[in-house]
C-alpha cells in the first residue's frame, strides 16, 4: 500500500496495522499499554519503519527509549492523549561573527546531528549550517561554520577513492583560509580514515578533526552534540595541527579526548568512549571549553606553514590476521590475484606458523612487500627474540615495531603509490611520518582496567553508575 501524509498508521502494515485499527489508536497516540505478562508501558506510538516486520508496535517510552511490543502479547491499550510530532531539525540562520575563526565541516555520511526517518528506519543527518545551528546552537559561540558534503556513505563503504577525494578537499579548504577542518565520519572505520589522512595530508597549519557519534541524535544518551562541540572547538581554537579523532573520553559525558590519527582505534562496538590511543597517550583533554594538553609532542598550529596533499596510492594491499593452522594457499592466492603488499597481524612478538614460510618466501621473491605487526596492539614486533621471528626476518618479512595493523595497511597502500622498489618501500614504512612508530611506549600508554582486581575495582565502581 502507498502511504499518504494523512495516514494515521504510518509504516504499519499487515497484522500490526490490523491490531492498531482494532484497538482504535493511532501513530502519535500517547497510550498506556498492558501486555500478556502483566507489564505496563506508557509512551507514544511511533511510526513504524516500512521495511521492518508487521509483528510489532513501537513505543517511545517516557525515558526516551523505544521498545517493540509483539502484537500477539498486547492485552489492553488506553489512549491518554494525542499530539502529532514532526521529526525535523529546526533550521536557523547561522550568525556570522568577524571575531571568530572559520571552520569547515566536511561531511562523509556520519550522523553527528540527525533525525530519524521512521518510514525507512534510516537516520537522516543534519548538515547545513542552519540545521547544525538549530540542533547545536552552542556552535555559533565557537566559530563561523561552513559545511560541504563530500559523500553520503556508511563508513564501511569508505575506500581509497574516497580517501583521495577527502584529502584533496581538506587541502582546498585549508588553502582557502579555513582555520580548522572537521570531518563528520561514521565511527566504524574512522581510525582507518584518520590514519590514511595522516599520510595524505601532511604539514597542516591547522587542526584536522574527525568526529562522529556512537548513538544518533534522537536517543537520550546520544554523544553527537557534545562530540561535535568538542570537535568544532578543537578545529577553531586548539593548538594541535594534526589529523586527530575527537570523541568521548570516559563513559560519562564529562570530557572529550583528542587522539592522534595514527595511534587510535575503536575498541568497543557500542560504548560512547570507544576510541582509545594505543601505545601512547592522547594529545589532549577537551572539557568545558578548555584544552588540557597531555603532551607537547605535536605539530603546533601555524598559519605560515603550507599544507602538503599527496594522495598517491596503490590499493592492492591487505591484512592477514594470523590464526593457528593458517594455510599457505591463502598467501599464494593473494600473489596470484596481484596484491603488492601484505600486512601480517602476527601473534606475540610477530610470529606465524612454520608451514607459511615457503609461501611467504615465494611471495617476497615475486616482489610482494610483507610487513609484520602484532595482534596484541600494545607492544612491539620484536622478531629477533625467538627462532620463529629470526627465520621470518631471514625470509624478508619486515617488522614495523609498534605500528597498529590498520595504520600499517593505510601507510603501505600510500607508500606503494610512490614506489615499488623493495628497499625504498621498506625504508619508507619504517620511517615515522607522524608517530605511527615510536621509540617506546610511555609508562601509562598501556592501561587496562580489568575487573575483579583489587587495585582497580574501587576505581571502576566509582566511575560506573
Amino acid at each position: 500500500m502507498v502511504e499518504s501524509d494523512l495516514d494515521t498508521l504510518k509504516g504499519y502494515r499487515g497484522r500490526a496495522r490490523a491490531r492498531l485499527e482494532e484497538l482504535g489508536v493511532r501513530v502519535w497516540s500517547d497510550v498506556r499499554l498492558e501486555n500478556s505478562a502483566g507489564s505496563v508501558f506508557e509512551g507514544v506510538i511511533l511510526p513504524r519503519s516500512g521495511t521492518f516486520d508487521d509483528l510489532h508496535i513501537v513505543l517511545k517510552l517516557k525515558n526516551g527509549y523505544n521498545v517493540g511490543i509483539h502484537v500477539d502479547r498486547i492485552q489492553k491499550v488506553e489512549e491518554l492523549g494525542y499530539k502529532e510530532a514532526i521529526y525535523k531539525i529546526p533550521e536557523k540562520e547561522f550568525p556570522a561573527r568577524p571575531d571568530l575563526p572559520k571552520v569547515t565541516l566536511l561531511g562523509t555520511g556520519g550522523t553527528i546531528a540527525s533525525r530519524l526517518d521512521y518510514r525507512t528506519g534510516a537516520v537522516i543527518p543534519a548538515f547545513t549550517p542552519g540545521e547544525l545551528y538549530g540542533a547545536v546552537p552552542e556552535l555559533a559561540d565557537i566559530c563561523n561554520l561552513t559545511t560541504k558534503k563530500i559523500f553520503g556513505v556508511f563508513s564501511e563503504n569508505m575506500g581509497w577513492s574516497e580517501y583521495e577525494i577527502l584529502a584533496e578537499n581538506i587541502g582546498k579548504e585549508i588553502n582557502a583560509g579555513a582555520d580548522g577542518i572537521v570531518v563528520g565520519h561514521g565511527t566504524d572505520t574512522m581510525g582507518h580514515t584518520a590514519a590514511v589522512l595522516s599520510f595524505m595530508v601532511q604539514n597542516s597549519p591547522v587542526p584536522i578533526v574527525l568526529v562522529g557519534s556512537q548513538r544518533s541524535s534522537d536517543r537520550p544518551s546520544s554523544d553527537a552534540a557534545l562530540n561535535l562541540i568538542h570537535a568544532v572547538r578543537t578545529a577553531a581554537w586548539a593548538d594541535t595541527a594534526e589529523v586527530q579523532i575527537c570523541m568521548f573520553g570516559p563513559t560519562s559525558d564529562s570530557y572529550g579526548l583528542l587522539h592522534r590519527g595514527t595511534r587510535c582505534r575503536k575498541m568497543h562496538s557500542s560504548y560512547r568512549s570507544t576510541f582509545r590511543t594505543v601505545g601512547d597517550i592522547p594529545l589532549c583533554i577537551v572539557e568545558d571549553g578548555n584544552f588540557k594538553y597531555l603532551t607537547d609532542d605535536y605539530l603546533p598550529r601555524d598559519r605560515e606553514r603550507e599544507v602538503v596533499v599527496d594522495t598517491a596510492h596503490d590499493d592492492r594491499v591487505t591484512i592477514l590476521y594470523y590464526y593457528p593452522g593458517m594455510k599457505p594457499d591463502l598467501i599464494d592466492a593473494l600473489v596470484e590475484k596481484g596484491y603488492r603488499g601484505v600486512v601480517i597481524a602476527g601473534t606475540g612478538l610477530g610470529h606465524v606458523n612454520r608451514p607459511l614460510y615457503p609461501a611467504l618466501e615465494r611471495a617476497i621473491s615475486k616482489g610482494v612487500h610483507v610487513v609484520m605487526t602484532v595482534q596484541t596492539l600494545w607492544g612491539f614486533a620484536q622478531m629477533y627474540v625467538y627462532e620463529t621471528g629470526r627465520d621470518l626476518l631471514d625470509i624478508g618479512v619486515v617488522p614495523l615495531d609498534n605500528m597498529l595493523p590498520e595504520t600499517a595497511l593505510m601507510k603501505l597502500g600510500w607508500v606503494l603509490g610512490h614506489t615499488d622498489d623493495h628497499s625504498e618501500v621498506l625504508a619508507m614504512m619504517r620511517k615515522p611520518i607522524n608517530r605511527e612508530i615510536t621509540e617506546r611506549e610511555p609508562h601509562n600508554g598501556y592501561l587496562i582496567l580489568q575487573g575483579g582486581l583489587p587495585e582497580t575495582d574501587e576505581f571502576i565502581s566509582s566511575h560506573w553508575k
